[in-house]
């Protein structure tokens, strides 16, 4: 205690106020920010005032390294059918931290177990050129804030893989691209996880102090995310929906010109044919654009009924279908092609295509 403080403290009369050019520990206060302290005292000597005495006390704001990534709006799983690419689930990276940071990402795909929203990680999403030339891997890039659509991937624009320079309460999407294996099945998942490591904003490593070391005057930075590490990570996934379609083949013999009942498959004998296409009630998808041809080329004596073809009919029994109202289309002379696009077909619903032949 210095002589002059003892001094004021004798003094019989001592009133003490103190002044802040800041609030100590404001929240969002950012790094290095120089916080004044200034304590005045003013006495009286005997029923005189004396000229007041100060001090004061200046500290920097250390450095708080706190951000999230976490799934972006809208959540739960993404689906994507058989075949699709640039299939696009979506991350956010939340800098909360009291300085401009970089950010380091990396993105992995699960080796089974569950997935982020319950199923079971049995698929890898992949990189592809075509919907059937593909290799196993997983694409991330960065939305570009300046260009294109912000919150929405836009190919050949969010390019760049790293996060560069992310102010304090910012935040910034990162796109998980895919692209799903045209042989896919219903229901399968595919895991993916985003990491992100926190950098300084010139890009190199963070070197944080840890609970033990002492507070010093100095600039100190503290890890104050989730792992207390300056990693963070989260995940997403991809379901499969597909339909499950079987195509089944049958034919009658309507009527031979002999019997009443039984006919044969004799000359002049009118056979029927109907091709039924069903989706399976496990099925996750419906099938849209289902178009049926027959190529009567691959028959050989038989000349086609005019307008006998018809579409969406049913199965009553049997190889005995019901036609649809719909006519199908025919090109191709005697031995030309039938063919219709059916009605979307849900799981657990069936479509067919019905026409009539005659033997030659």
């Amino acid at each position: 205690m210095t002589s002059k403080l003892k001094f004021l403290v004798a003094a019989s009369t001592i009133s003490v106020a103190l002044m802040s050019s800041n609030s100590a520990y404001a929240v969002g206060t950012l790094t290095g920010t120089d916080i004044l302290n200034q304590a005045t005292v003013n006495y009286n000597v005997g029923a005189v005032p004396q000229t007041a005495e100060t001090a004061s006390d200046t500290f920097k704001v250390d450095r708080k390294v706190i951000f999230t990534v976490a799934e972006a709006a809208t959540t739960g799983t993404t689906s994507v059918v058989p075949g699709q690419q640039n299939a696009v689930t979506r991350f956010q990276v939340d800098n909360d931290s009291n300085d401009t940071l970089d950010f380091d990402l990396a993105v992995a795909q699960l080796a089974g177990g569950t997935a982020e929203h319950g199923g079971t990680d049995n698929l890898d999403v992949q990189i592809c050129t075509t919907p059937v030339s593909c290799t196993p891997g997983v694409q991330y890039f960065v939305d570009n804030q300046s260009s294109g659509t912000i919150g929405v991937y836009d190919a050949g624009i969010d390019t760049a893989t790293t996060i560069d320079n992310l102010a304090p309460d910012d935040d910034i999407f990162v796109f998980v691209i895919g692209d799903i294996a045209l042989t896919a099945p219903s229901g399968a998942v595919a895991g993916v996880t985003l990491t992100g490591t926190a950098k300084n904003d010139d890009g190199s490593a963070i070197t944080a102090a840890t609970d033990s070391d002492a507070n010093t005057s100095a600039e100190q930075t503290i890890f104050a995310d989730a792992g207390r590490d300056g990693i963070e990570s989260d995940g997403d996934d991809y379901t499969v929906t597909a339909a499950d379609l079987t195509v089944t083949k049958l034919s009658r013999v309507v009527s031979d010109g002999v019997s009443v009942t039984n006919p044969k498959a004799i000359p002049g004998a009118v056979v029927e044919y109907c091709i039924v296409v069903s989706n399976a009630g496990t099925a996750t998808g419906t099938a849209s654009s289902v178009v049926v041809s027959d190529d009567l080329a691959t028959l050989t004596d038989v000349t086609y009924v005019a307008s006998s073809g018809k579409i969406d009919g049913t199965v009553v029994s049997g190889s005995t279908c019901t036609p649809g109202t719909t006519n199908a289309s025919y090109t191709g002379g005697a031995n030309g092609i039938v063919s219709g696009t059916l009605t979307d077909i849900a799981p657990g619903e069936t479509r067919t295509l019905v026409f009539q032949v005659t033997i030659d």
